[in-house]
């Protein structure tokens, strides 16, 4: 699988689905999430309200993405759990074959309330990613990052993973 890091807006990304932080009520507040439903519509979060609780797949409204996966990485405590965030992450990614993805964006998760520092959360995210790859359908994720300091600590995170494997 091929992981991209690109820096922008994930709502303008043309991939299958996107992963996208929302709260555990899947509302989509802060960060990656608020974009969506801003460019999506109201409907994309009307839509995971309505299904929820956890884990949400909904249709991409206006998007150029046909499914955005609402994952929540950090609860209404915003107390920083990294194995929630890992299970998030697993969680999101296993819409992969019943929805027959294979390019999905991921934004950052859990930096949305500042409950996880960005170098930490793109460790686990990039951590995360190579070791469920394998047992995915998925082709490549591309790591939406939304400024400079996202962008450099996911980079680094997998600098440092790929220099891990050899």
């Amino acid at each position: 699988m091929e992981i991209d890091v690109w820096q922008g807006d994930i709502a303008e990304l043309e991939v299958d689905a996107l992963v996208v932080a929302a709260s555990e009520s899947l509302f989509m507040t802060a960060g990656a999430g608020a974009s969506v439903r801003r460019r999506g519509g109201a409907q994309v979060e009307r839509a995971a309200v309505e299904q929820g609780p956890l884990p949400v797949a909904t249709s991409g409204g206006a998007l150029v993405a046909p499914y955005v996966i609402h994952a929540v990485a950090v609860g209404h405590d915003r107390i920083p759990d990294p194995d929630r965030l890992v299970a998030a992450t697993r969680s999101a990614l296993a819409f992969a074959e019943p929805l027959q993805l294979r390019r999905v964006a991921i934004a950052l998760l859990g930096v949305e309330h500042g409950a996880f520092g960005v170098a930490e959360a793109a460790d686990t995210l990039v951590a995360t990613l190579l070791s469920t790859a394998p047992a995915m359908p998925l082709e490549s994720v591309v790591i939406a990052t939304a400024h400079p300091a996202e962008t450099h600590a996911v980079i680094g995170a997998l600098a440092r993973q790929r220099s891990s494997v050899r």
